[in-house]
């Protein structure tokens, strides 16, 4: 019995001992791993302080040389201050659907000056670099065609009515366009209809808000196919 008893005390604390050992180890492991970690960060840190150091010395410089280069490539992320014409060409054709579709250049410089559009309301064309907000928007004072047009390019629908349209038919509109995400509303003198409905290269004109050209113009375009930047945001820029 007595040796039996002995033999099971030296096997449980041999088990003890490998458990312990074990344990140490990882302790050993962690420390190391601890102490890797720390000196990659202080590395990090020194090697980010010599690049502000050098991003300081010669940011002028790069600043500089990189506006010029952007603003020689041109592109729809320019800002340019003399360019007042919308730099656009082409007509309407109108479909069966009365769809009028424009079938030239929409050129997409962003510009801070007030631009000359051919078509009134635009549906497209040079625009500022900030958009309106058009998350369902109804602005009840005319608004920069500018912004709007941003707003087109991000994919929404733009109503517009004169001072000929009806009170109710206004009133129904601007209920569609605040329950619409990639819209928005606002009163236009300089067009042709009462009530103008505009996307991104296309325009429909209807008598009154009950015509279903309206809801298949909204179906249709809110962010259509028809879209520049699909997806861009409705809401942060502007609003009026």
């Amino acid at each position: 019995m007595g040796s039996g008893n002995n033999s099971s005390t030296a096997a449980r604390q041999a088990r003890i001992e490998e458990m312990r050992r074990a344990e140490r180890a990882r302790e050993r492991r962690n420390r190391v791993l601890a102490a890797a970690a720390a000196a990659v960060v202080v590395a990090g840190l020194a090697v980010g302080g010599v690049v502000l150091a050098q991003h300081g010395d010669s940011g002028g410089r790069d600043t500089a040389k990189g506006s010029a280069t952007h603003a020689a490539a041109g592109g729809d992320d320019d800002a340019k201050n003399s360019d007042a014409k919308s730099g656009d060409s082409g007509h309407f054709t109108t479909g069966k659907d009365g769809v009028q579709v424009w079938s030239g250049k929409l050129s997409r410089t962003h510009v801070t000056t007030e631009v000359s559009y051919p078509m009134h309301p635009p549906v497209g064309g040079d625009h500022h670099p900030a958009w309106l907000n058009c998350n369902g928007d109804v602005y009840t004072a005319p608004v920069r065609d500018e912004n709007a047009v941003h707003a087109l390019e991000h994919g929404a629908v733009w109503v517009t009515y004169s001072g000929k349209a009806k009170k109710a038919d206004v009133e129904a509109l601007a209920a569609k366009v605040r329950r619409t995400p990639y819209s928005l509303m606002s009163p236009y003198a300089n067009q042709d209809a009462p009530l103008v409905l505009s996307a991104w290269g296309r325009r429909l004109a209807v008598k009154s808000a009950s015509d279903p050209k309206v809801d298949a113009f909204f179906s249709a375009y809110v962010q259509g196919p028809q879209t520049p930047e699909p997806g861009a945001s409705c809401t942060g820029g502007v609003m009026k």
